[in-house]
């Protein structure tokens, strides 16, 4: 009896660096989601270091704090979505990870921006960096109910009832 065993050997290629760019992404709504937020805290952080004389420095260096953590970790996020880098990091489960940053930036923007309406003193600027904090929030909130939609949104099994 003779037996016939087949090897098939499959190979992929990839040019230049392994990097690709997802352009795309900058037109789908999480990604229009992270630059508004990215714009909203950018200009928010700006306003609040441009002007001189606080009416109350500890609450607009806690705004300014919380504006820069998260425009730099949406930053991240984006740069990641961009180059498919999340791709690179199967380790990570990065919808849990950015749903775990909206909700935290949600909340910590939200109260920045309440105590620096309540302190700020008239200021024009800071006004301005009040509204684009809430700005901000409001675009964390739709990108929180969106993520959490895709993270522990209801799932296909394969059990029948």
């Amino acid at each position: 009896m003779s037996h016939t065993v087949i090897t098939t050997t499959t190979t992929t290629r990839t040019t230049g660096d392994g990097f690709s760019l997802n352009t795309g992404y900058t037109r789908t709504i999480p990604g229009l989601l992270k630059i508004g937020q990215m714009l909203a805290l950018l200009i928010a952080f700006l306003c609040v270091r441009c002007v001189r004389g606080w009416p109350s420095w500890a609450a607009f260096q806690y705004f300014e704090v919380v504006a820069l953590w998260f425009l730099i970790a949406f930053l991240i996020f984006f740069l990641m979505h961009l180059f498919r880098l999340q791709a690179k990091m199967p380790c990570i489960n990065w919808p849990l990870t950015e749903f775990f940053h909206y909700s935290v930036g949600t909340v910590l923007i939200l109260i920045a921006s309440i105590v620096a309406a309540v302190n700020n003193g008239g200021v024009s600027a800071l006004v301005a960096a009040t509204v684009f904090g809430f700005i901000a929030t409001f675009l964390m909130a739709v990108s929180l109910w969106t993520s959490y939609s895709v993270t522990c949104g209801p799932h296909q099994t394969g059990a029948s009832v």
